[in-house]
């Protein structure tokens, strides 16, 4: 769904992210090898200063970030606890059927697509929730919501529910503050702002969650209680639970590193930068957007699709004579909207002009 450059994504000295491609083509470590877990700890470091967190229980979970969403509710939900979660997209749908599965009475608050979550009508949905979840980065629609504003109300309105924020799209893009926002459970990709191949879920954690989680969760691989001796054992009580992917955490390790290098504002600057050029373009193109305005995201800018315009035959040349891909919506908007997605290196001014020279140019515009 993000925009890529075929060509930047294979070896070459065009490849935005040497350090990333390096971690995958090293020579392999054990996973239970002193300098594996040296790695792995540093990753895990790195993870928590881009989110802005000390949750010591934070780390990378083998997986895409589905499986982070999956670990953030079969390690917090017992059979009949109400979780509340604002649905404004595909992926608040999707927490409701994985928080279901686990045997919650799910209170669904659903919003318009495309309109960012109303933190009173989240509130009022229950007194006494042991979860409330929403996404903080929606893909689908390409709307922000304010967690922050979330968290802080929520522990005014029942400080001893949980809160669950999915930050896929959010991470290492618009600025996430885990700690500050009193955001409890998070999960990430490692494929959207972060610039790493899909394979990874960064997780975390905060202590009051930890001290809460279900001690035995029906999902053997995802127990963070056995995973959790990988960060917070030490030297010397880790503890084996499954063979890490020790390549895609090399690649991480080096990705994060580069973030940091650059600065976690100015990377977050750079993709608020082109976000709003990419929003003006696409505004002088006489395109209209999508997502409500003062919550759209600049790393993933939603579009209607002109009536006059076959979307489908759009999105293929703009793949097949630019090497630009495009994403189509999803659910009812699959053919009326476009999600255009400038992250990570791809979050630069030039490419901006690029998409917006090919689009004027395929348009007709």
């Amino acid at each position: 769904m993000p925009v890529t450059e075929r060509t930047l994504l294979g070896p070459g000295p065009s490849n935005p992210y040497p350090e990333a491609t390096a971690g995958l083509s090293a020579p392999l470590l054990g996973h239970l090898d002193p300098e594996f877990i040296r790695v792995l700890d540093e990753t895990s470091e790195r993870l928590r200063t881009v989110w802005r967190t000390r949750n010591p229980m934070t780390m990378p979970l083998s997986g895409t970030g589905s499986i982070g969403m999956e670990a953030a509710f079969s390690n917090t939900v017992r059979p009949g606890d109400v979780v509340v979660v604002a649905v404004n997209g595909l992926f608040g749908v999707r927490m409701c059927e994985v928080a279901a599965r686990y045997g919650a009475e799910v209170v669904r608050v659903d919003h318009e697509w495309g309109q960012p979550v109303d933190v009173d009508r989240v509130l009022a949905a229950h007194p006494s929730p042991a979860i409330v979840a929403a996404v903080h980065a929606e893909t689908s629609t390409g709307v922000r919501s304010d967690i922050g504003a979330l968290g802080a109300a929520l522990r005014g309105h029942s400080p001893d529910t949980l809160l669950v924020a999915d930050c896929v799209t959010s991470l290492g893009g618009i600025p996430t503050e885990l700690d500050a926002w009193n955001v409890d459970i998070a999960y990430s990709g490692t494929q959207k702002c972060l610039g790493v191949a899909p394979g990874l879920a960064p997780f975390s954690l905060s202590e009051r969650a930890w001290e809460r989680r279900v001690e035995t969760p029906p999902v053997w691989y995802l127990d963070l209680g056995l995973l959790g001796d990988y960060v917070r054992g030490g030297a010397s009580g880790r503890a084996y639970h499954h063979t890490a992917p020790v390549a895609m955490v090399a690649s991480l390790h080096a990705a994060l590193g580069r973030l940091l290098a650059e600065g976690v504002p100015e990377v977050e600057e750079r993709h608020a930068a082109a976000g709003a050029r990419l929003r003006d373009g696409l505004t002088e193109l006489g395109l209209e957007l999508f997502a409500a305005e003062g919550f759209r995201l600049p790393q993933l800018t939603t579009v209607r699709v002109p009536e006059d315009v076959d979307s489908v035959k759009v999105r293929a040349q703009l793949l097949e004579d630019y090497d630009i891909e495009i994403g189509a919506g999803v659910g009812q908007y699959a053919g009326s909207v476009w999600r255009i997605g400038l992250m990570g290196h791809n979050a630069r001014l030039d490419r901006v002009e690029l998409v917006l020279a090919a689009l004027r140019r395929v348009l007709g515009r």
